[in-house]
């Protein structure tokens, strides 16, 4: 029984969710660098430069919405190029952030609205976004908009 809590509690301490390494604490400073990201996003929309507008997601990143799942940036961005096929359509976007909040090692959620003024029409919605830092700095891993 010993033998067994002990390796129990080894195993915990190799194997736990920071597996022996030291994590550092999300701060003022990821925070900010978190906001610059998206609003050089919203920039680069109502320039009309969607790759610029993508440089704010991971590689890996899934884009869920209305027509449901596409990962891989390459694949979203197809996505908004068919959609989004010029600057008319593209509009002027606005972000609102409502909450950001860490969730765990290098990884924060952040939830909001979004708004596109076209000369048409405007469109609202909201976004629930999960960002991860990597080599490339914060990036949009998951974005859920609706």
């Amino acid at each position: 029984m010993v033998r067994t809590s002990l390796l129990f509690i080894f195993y915990l301490t190799a194997c736990g969710p920071d597996h022996g390494k030291q994590t550092s604490p999300f701060t003022d400073a990821d925070a900010s660098a978190i906001r610059t990201v998206l609003a050089e996003q919203e920039v680069a929309w109502d320039r009309g430069d969607l790759p610029a507008f993508m440089e704010g997601y991971a590689d890996t990143v899934c884009f869920i919405g209305a027509r449901g799942m596409t990962c891989g940036r390459d694949a979203v961005l197809q996505n908004y190029v068919e959609r989004y096929p010029d600057r008319e359509a593209m509009g002027d976007l606005d972000f609102g952030i409502s909450e950001l909040v860490p969730a765990g090692d290098r990884h924060a959620w952040m939830t909001g609205t979004w708004r596109l003024v076209r000369t048409a029409d405007t469109l609202s919605g909201g976004f629930t976004l999960l960002w991860v830092e990597g080599e490339e700095g914060w990036r949009i891993a998951r974005d859920h908009s609706y």
